[in-house]
């Protein structure tokens, strides 16, 4: 039976530095996501990548699993076990770089997630009398949420600088303490404009739109 949990004590950090580019030289494609690049990782860190190729891990963020040496390391799936990349796209060329989750998001009151559904490509054909179709391309996943409006908060700074820059920054969602992780890569739209309604709180609210899929992890 799943576990309930609410949208109470969940911890959202933001990006707040990525390391120095990584270059890959190969992914592996099977049972054990083995990446070749010589690095500094170590097991438990969360790299994003930026590759060619196998675009199934372009833009996304992973788990780092293991590491032998320096040379190679497995990304993490979901299940404490290797990300499975059988049915992957061979890869190119790319990097990765390590992130560093320094900043927390600590003022959201509420939280809405839209996108994440797939359009369906009509595969029906005249020689038959069932319409048939295949999934296509999923819609971007964004979340919209409101915040404590605090001009002085460093979250609410961070997300400005970050909607400013229109650069990606990576997030990480834990669902309580020792809980189910989320992280993503995605542009942070924010301009810090106050609003609400007369004698309630005043809000500003905040969006996060996914580039990539995100990434479960149990804990």
């Amino acid at each position: 039976m799943a576990t309930v949990r609410k949208w109470s004590n969940v911890a959202v950090a933001m990006q707040s530095a990525l390391g120095t580019a990584k270059t890959i030289t190969s992914i592996a494609v099977g049972a054990t996501a083995t990446v070749t690049a010589t690095h500094d990782f170590s097991a438990g860190d969360f790299v994003v990548f930026d590759v060619i190729g196998m675009y199934q891990l372009n833009g996304r963020v992973f788990r780092v699993l293991s590491v032998s040496t320096t040379v190679s390391f497995v990304i993490e799936g979901s299940g404490a076990a290797s990300l499975n990349t059988t049915g992957y796209d061979a890869f190119t060329s790319g990097t990765c770089k390590k992130i560093t989750f320094g900043t927390s998001i600590t003022t959201a009151t509420s939280i809405n997630a839209s996108g994440g559904d797939f359009d369906f490509i009509d595969t029906t054909t005249i020689h038959t009398n069932q319409k048939t179709q295949v999934p296509g391309s999923a819609n971007p996943l964004s979340y919209s949420f409101d915040n404590i409006w605090d001009p002085a908060d460093a979250g609410q700074i961070a997300m400005l600088s970050a909607s400013d820059s229109q650069a990606q920054r990576a997030f990480k969602f834990t669902f309580g303490t020792g809980g189910p992780i989320m992280v993503f890569n995605g542009y942070v739209g924010f301009v810090g404009a106050p609003t609400g309604s007369a004698q309630d709180k005043i809000v500003s609210p905040a969006a996060i739109t996914a580039f990539g899929n995100p990434t479960y992890y149990a804990s």
